[in-house]
């Protein structure tokens, strides 16, 4: 029944929330003479929330996230060295090398022997559209998705321009609430690979429990049911 598969990019084809908490672990200790380190993280992911309607997701949003934040935490104190510092955060980010994870390539050149294969992601386009190119694996896909966010009307776009039903259509990725069920919800197939990090914006606080989702360890174990 399933004919098309979606891939996640970040945590399901190459790492990406790492670089993000290290990011905002620099970030903190950057402002210890303000707050303490655990305050400086509960106010940050307050201000990602109150900008991510505005900002969406990705790096440079939340570049601007921390500037704005820094602000916040020392009333405008915030020397230019140090905002200086928090766009070289930014940059970094942007310009880091990008990490494939183990056994995505030998599942996707396999998979995309029987299935249509495409991206279906968050973030930044201009971003999102590096990574996959400095990741060597476009080639696999046939359509690139990058989404303003990942609710059950945005999937519906998508598998309507694929021209499917959701019935065949597949989602993999390391978010139980963008990438698995949403998809269960307007009829889709979900399977989820975790990541060891996961941001605390796409937690869920329930188990997910549907005939069409699978839970796996790694990407390769696919292989054995598709």
């Amino acid at each position: 029944m399933i004919r098309t598969i979606a891939f996640d990019a970040d945590d399901t084809l190459w790492v990406n929330e790492t670089y993000f908490r290290d990011a905002e672990d620099y970030f903190c200790n950057l402002l210890t003479d303000y707050v303490s380190f655990k305050e400086c993280q509960k106010r940050l992911f307050d201000m990602e929330m109150r900008n991510l309607p505005l900002y969406g997701y990705g790096i440079k949003p939340f570049t601007l996230s921390l500037i704005e934040c820094a602000i916040d935490i020392t009333d405008g104190d915030v020397s230019s060295e140090t905002i200086t510092k928090i766009i070289d955060i930014g940059k970094e980010m942007l310009m880091a090398p990008v990490d494939v994870m183990k056994g995505v390539e030998k599942t996707l050149k396999t998979l995309s022997k029987k299935y249509r294969l495409v991206v279906a992601t968050k973030g930044d386009l201009l971003d999102q559209e590096r990574k996959l190119e400095k990741s060597g694996l476009s080639s696999y896909f046939h359509h690139i998705e990058v989404m303003s966010d990942k609710k059950p009307v945005n999937y519906t776009n998508l598998i309507q321009h694929l021209d499917i039903e959701p019935a065949a259509f597949l989602m993999i990725g390391n978010s139980l609430k963008s990438d698995v069920v949403p998809v269960l919800e307007i009829g889709g197939h979900a399977y989820h690979i975790p990541f060891h990090t996961t941001w605390a914006h796409e937690q869920i606080d329930f188990e997910v429990t549907h005939k069409q989702f699978k839970a796996f360890e790694s990407v390769t174990q696919l292989l054995e049911v598709l």
